[in-house]
């Protein structure tokens, strides 16, 4: 540790934090990772899902990476708020809720946070984002209900679904929102048929794995919406609904019921086909998008990529940032998954020690390493929340030659 500070202090102990910290203090940088949440380990505490056969279990990684940065002397601080952060002279001083904490560089890896979806109902007791489901039962294991309805489709939706129900929470269904100027094409059955079609190697079997890429690869998405049965197809288990749609949650004190109705091709309810399904419980899935409002204080300029989320802080493909000693990893810079997350944080590691001096004459090797690996690590990625996430990439890494890291 610098006197005065740190080498390198991480905000944020999802996957990305801890993964740079333990690779910036393997090459002897003094590291402090903080985080709000009471225990470090982020999303991944509540995490699993099998892959290859295999599953891969979250808070395992988590735990082995914690193990891991103790290990070499990593301090971590759990419950601590950051509000405000400024370069002074050579080095940050970042406030907190614990006070003042000066570092000579700053890694933001704060993350991704879920985009509401609001429906009538929707402040009802019993009523939740998808993830503090995923968080209740798989970090708390408290079930958020016996019976529940997952309002949107998309990726999280799909996984978080599969992880409620080897959890043993029965899910009711997964259906579209209603229509509304805040869903927009989210309530389209095409376009989420579409959305679907590039998830089919997520499918249970073989047969709709291959359906899903053919009729992708043909361009048959609105055939396919249009014909989709309409009380749904199970995936392990859980109805998926294309064809319907909720229009209000119910109930008096708490959500007890949902009411669903049958949609045409432009996602319009149909007249008289209104129903109510009983449920004590309802998770809103909207999706995620960068948690990046503390690049923002440290003067980061942004850039907009449908593909990675939406608005997230301009870097290169080292994870520098324009501005001097700061550095991100992981769903700030673009929704992925938590392995494509570690594998950033390793890189972006590698780029704070490169930029330190310690690496000496394996600089660019272990920076061209680094870079290689997340390559790897994404084009192998099971789950992709956007399509087309190497193309974005590969455009935003391209404006690098636009700026210099001062």
């Amino acid at each position: 540790m610098k006197r005065g500070g740190f080498d390198l202090l991480i905000v944020g102990a999802g996957p990305a934090g801890l993964s740079a910290a333990a690779e910036a203090a393997d090459q002897g940088l003094g590291i402090l990772v903080i985080d709000e949440f009471p225990e470090p380990g982020g999303r991944m505490l509540g995490q699993f899902h099998e892959e290859k056969g295999k599953w891969w279990v979250g808070r395992r990684a988590a735990e082995q990476l914690i193990a891991t940065c103790r290990k070499l002397g990593v301090e971590i601080r759990s419950g601590v708020s950051v509000y405000g952060m400024q370069r002074v002279d050579s080095h940050w001083v970042v406030r907190t809720s614990c006070g003042p904490l000066t570092a000579h560089s700053v890694l933001l890896a704060t993350g991704a946070a879920e985009i509401p979806q609001p429906c009538p109902g929707w402040t009802l007791p019993g009523v939740m984002s998808i993830g503090a489901a995923q968080v209740m039962a798989n970090v708390h294991y408290v079930k958020p209900g016996h019976r529940g309805l997952i309002i949107g489709v998309n990726p999280l939706a799909l996984a978080i679904a599969r992880e409620l129900a080897v959890s043993g929470v029965t899910i009711a269904g997964i259906v579209l929102p209603g229509p509304g100027p805040l869903t927009g094409k989210e309530a389209g059955p095409k376009e989420n048929m579409e959305r679907l079609m590039r998830l089919s190697h997520m499918a249970p079997s073989p047969l709709l794995r291959m359906g899903g890429r053919a009729a992708f690869a043909l361009g048959m998405s609105g055939l396919v919406a249009r014909f989709f049965p309409k009380r749904g197809l199970k995936i392990w288990g859980i109805p998926l609904k294309l064809r319907t749609a909720a229009l209000s949650i119910n109930g008096a004190n708490r959500a007890e019921s949902v009411t669903l109705a049958d949609i045409n091709g432009r996602g319009e309810p149909i007249s008289g086909s209104e129903r109510e399904v009983v449920v004590d419980f309802v998770a809103l899935a909207g999706g995620l998008y960068p948690l990046a409002e503390l690049a923002s204080i440290a003067g980061c300029p942004f850039v907009y990529a449908k593909e990675l989320g939406g608005h997230l802080p301009l870097h290169n493909e080292k994870m520098q940032t324009p501005v001097e000693g700061l550095y991100v990893a992981g769903n700030i810079t673009g929704i992925e998954g938590a392995q494509v997350a570690m594998a950033q944080g390793q890189l972006a590691g590698v780029s704070v020690c490169a930029d330190a001096g310690v690496l000496g004459e394996r600089r660019e090797a272990k920076l061209t390493a680094a870079m290689e690996h997340v390559r790897r690590v994404r084009a192998g990625a099971l789950i992709q929340f956007h399509p087309d996430i190497p193309e974005a990439r590969s455009r935003l890494y391209q404006t690098r030659e636009s700026w210099s890291v001062n």
